[in-house]
């Protein structure tokens, strides 16, 4: 079955999220155009559309780190795609020389500070509606 994307949500684009098929690691996100995903499913590597370029690129093609497509689905709303891989080459995917794009932490959970109060409100499952009501 081959679904069809809509491209036509983001001017001719869709998100492709990149992920390690052996261990569900998120390796990138690039973007496809109609073109790139068609090479895509015909090559079985993955190949963007740059937009800064504006051209077609198959990753790795100059590095040797390709990305061998092992599965490919789409979100409910056939805007998105998940492609699964297996990296070839040495294994890094991102151009600044790390398995993955995803590196810098912006929000981790250990950073968050907890208040007495916002601790009870979790515990009980309670926030400020639910105590105002047995007020």
């Amino acid at each position: 079955m081959n679904l069809k994307i809509d491209f036509e949500k983001m001017q001719g684009l869709a998100p492709a999220i990149v992920q390690d098929a052996a261990n569900g690691e998120v390796l990138m996100l690039g973007f496809m155009n109609g073109e790139a995903y068609e090479r895509t499913l015909n090559t079985g590597y993955v190949t963007f559309y740059s937009r800064t370029r504006n051209q077609l690129w198959t990753k790795g093609e100059t590095s040797g780190n390709r990305l061998k497509v092992v599965s490919a689905t789409t979100d409910c709303d056939h805007d998105t795609l998940l492609l699964q891989v297996q990296v070839e080459g040495a294994g890094l995917v991102c151009h600044e020389g790390t398995r993955s794009c995803f590196t810098r932490t912006l929000i981790a959970e250990h950073a968050k500070k907890d208040t007495s109060e916002d601790a009870g409100e979790v515990a009980t499952g309670e926030g400020a509606a639910a105590q105002a009501v047995r007020s």
